[in-house]
């Protein structure tokens, strides 16, 4: 359904992606992990269209994602950011309707509302909480408000930007199910970028390294604890040896 094919994007000097190649197919949850700064969010920018390849191209169901009709093209997303990105100034049940409230997924405010509170029971919470502010919440019920978020309006593709990041081992494990459980039950592509790999073994169907640039490996998240790749080796098992070197 995506697919990158010899991606180059540099930052002035810094050559961040360094000849990407990745495909992921329909219906499947692939998880990207590499180390902090290895271009994992530029990467999956650039399949949003936001950031432009400086060389290469990156295509969804065979279409150049850099022109598609943008209204279009970005309504077959959804998105989980890192930090919830949570509008403060809106309640709850806003938040989970903000693409149905405007633009062309418009609906009239009370069905929009209708959305919201299903998708808020979905993952786990409960009617009370839709007139209550962000900050008015836990850091896991506001992780599970922007799943709700981003399933709102059905999208075809979800992206789950470090879906665990600041949540403790249990509420983690809560969101890891219920991200399994809700692109299954979707039937959606999922892109995930992660560094928890108890993330990586609950949610994830293939798995790609991202390093140097480039992908070092990809394949079935079971082939991934036998990889004899010595840089997968030693990130999924936390090595600090290794050819990856540790900034210190």
């Amino acid at each position: 359904m995506i697919s990158l094919r010899d991606v180059h994007k540099a930052f002035g000097e810094n050559q961040v992606l360094r000849g990407v190649d990745l495909e992921i197919p329909l219906g499947t949850s692939t998880v990207i992990i590499g180390g902090s700064g290895t271009g994992k969010s530029v990467m999956l920018k650039a399949v949003l269209g936001l950031v432009a390849p400086d060389r290469g191209k990156i295509t969804l169901d065979g279409e150049d994602v850099t022109k598609a009709d943008r209204d279009a093209f970005l309504a077959r997303f959804g998105m989980l950011f890192q930090g919830g990105a949570l509008f403060d100034s809106l309640t709850v049940w806003q938040n989970v309707a903000f693409r149905l409230l405007r633009g062309s997924l418009k609906r009239p405010k009370s069905e929009a509302r209708k959305v919201a509170l299903e998708k808020l029971r979905r993952v786990g919470l409960t009617a009370d909480v839709a007139d209550r502010y962000p900050a008015e919440l836990s850091g896991g019920m506001q992780k599970r408000v922007g799943l709700a978020r981003a399933i709102a309006a059905e999208p075809e593709i979800i992206f789950f930007d470090e879906p665990t990041t600041g949540l403790d081992p249990i509420m983690a494990g809560v969101i890891n199910d219920l991200i399994r459980e809700i692109v299954t039950e979707m039937g959606a592509t999922a892109m995930t970028i992660t560094h928890d790999m108890t993330s990586v073994r609950a949610i994830a169907d293939n798995v790609a390294m991202l390093h140097g640039g480039r992908i070092r490996w990809t394949g079935p998240v079971d082939d991934m604890d036998r990889c004899d790749d010595p840089y997968v080796d030693q990130f999924i098992h936390g090595r600090a040896e290794g050819p990856i070197e540790a900034i210190r």
